[in-house]
């Protein structure tokens, strides 16, 4: 593969087959039944060819459809155990890898951006990536100061790859909202394109890894890497070592998922008011636990920009639940435009809706699990007319913060941890400690 394909007919013609291949497998597996095999054989082999055209399919994409990829390897935890089985590793893999791009492209990527002279800038540079991902993959290299490094490098293409990816998903905004009357899909995709289309422009990601590598140089708790050089399409930072947290999520202690957990929740709810941004990429491959126990991050391309830290209204509506006034809460969603206004709402079953999410911080410390993980998403499953979740909004504000936290909870079940989570929410998301709209610690980081 020496480019994407990033034609729309092509990467059509590439999503298709998901499902084509998919009714070809199963056809080929009821032949299998009829000659004898058992039908558990036949329906696992099933699963595992899928999953592997899964991986292959989105993979060779790259783009949007392989940032769904890595978003629905997250939630494998929320899959039954008997499904989850065949396709737990594949989708896992999507989290971390990608099919790498040849030598020779490499190479030509690198003379476009940086001159004849490249080679020049490094005393080493690895040809074999050591990591490939949605739009870039990553090499290990030496700076010419003799500082090892990581050389994220755009794939020819990307920027075509990742519109026409969004374009295809523009265009389900009408069974959208056949299936989720309440929401206002249109928006909701807007501000992810826009949101996710940043990430083309490595500069901006340069950034914002910059920022973060300042505000967290020393830090007891969080390791980010200096930035080095960069470009709009070559991002060149220090290397990190240490334990990835999928490898913590394979055979991890409990106490190092514990500790791994913490650390994990405490950098999304931190980082807002400390540094102004959200990371809004928070799946296994961008984290690390470091060899003296910090959470080292990588991948700054999505950020959420809060100068402001979180909404007050997010915390705030989150203490009043707690509390047990619906009626304020309701008031509250309205008002944010979770509930817009020719919806109305079953109280009782938003009450009921809402609790396992919040439960978290109603308790002094709390086990994320598969098991509670399936629970919740049985119920937003659920797409029964009178099922409370299809008369919900997302607002174009809370997209990102939507994903952070949805892609969070998703991590947190794989790792099994447990913690005082609720802490940490008391400590930086103002709104939610008391009544005067700020937690003391959030109001004195944002001074």
């Amino acid at each position: 593969m020496s480019d994407l394909p990033h034609r729309a007919v092509t990467r059509s013609a590439k999503l298709a087959t998901l499902p084509l291949g998919f009714a070809g497998r199963t056809a080929l597996g009821l032949g299998r039944r009829l000659g004898g095999a058992s039908a558990e054989i036949v329906a696992q082999e099933i699963q595992q060819r899928t999953a592997d055209q899964i991986f292959k399919v989105l993979g060779e994409l790259k783009g949007g459809a392989m940032k769904l990829g890595q978003a629905l390897s997250i939630f494998e935890a929320a899959l039954p155990p008997e499904i989850a089985g065949p396709y737990r590793a594949t989708l896992t893999r999507l989290q971390d890898a990608a099919p790498p791009l040849p030598a020779a492209t490499v190479h030509r990527v690198l003379t476009e951006q940086l001159g004849d002279d490249w080679r020049e800038n490094f005393l080493e540079f690895d040809d074999r990536p050591s990591a490939a991902a949605s739009i870039g993959q990553v090499h290990r290299a030496v700076w010419h100061d003799g500082r090892p490094v990581a050389v994220k490098i755009q794939y020819p293409g990307a920027g075509k790859a990742l519109i026409s990816d969004f374009n295809q998903l523009a265009r389900l905004g009408k069974l959208f909202g056949a299936l989720l009357p309440g929401l206002d899909i249109k928006p909701v995709l807007a501000e992810l394109k826009e949101r996710v289309s940043e990430e083309l422009d490595y500069l901006k990601e340069a950034e914002a890894q910059h920022a973060f590598a300042e505000e967290f140089r020393d830090d007891p708790d969080f390791h980010v890497p200096a930035v080095i050089a960069a470009n709009e399409q070559i991002l060149v930072s220090e290397w990190m070592t240490g334990t990835p947290l999928s490898r913590i999520i394979a055979d991890g202690t409990q106490e190092e998922r514990n500790h791994a957990g913490l650390l994990f929740v405490r950098f999304l709810f931190c980082s807002p008011a400390r540094v102004g941004m959200l990371h809004a990429d928070p799946h296994p491959g961008n984290f690390w636990l470091t060899e003296d126990g910090r959470l080292g991050v990588l991948d700054f391309g999505a950020v959420n920009r809060m100068p402001d830290g979180y909404p007050v209204a997010f915390g705030r509506l989150t203490r009043i639940f707690n509390q047990g006034d619906m009626d304020a809460v309701v008031h509250g969603l309205r008002a944010e435009g979770f509930i817009r206004p020719h919806i109305e709402v079953d109280v009782d079953a938003l009450r009921a809706f809402l609790a396992p999410y919040v439960e978290p911080t109603r308790v002094e410390e709390f086990a994320f699990s598969r098991e509670w993980l399936r629970e919740q998403a049985a119920t937003v499953a659920d797409l029964r007319p009178n099922n409370v979740v299809r008369q919900l909004n997302l607002p174009a504000s809370y997209v990102l913060i939507h994903r952070v936290h949805a892609a969070g909870v998703g991590v947190l079940c794989q790792l099994g941890a447990t913690a005082r989570f609720r802490d940490e929410v008391v400590r930086w998301v103002p709104g939610f400690a008391d009544e005067t709209g700020e937690s003391e610690d959030s109001a004195l980081a944002l001074t």
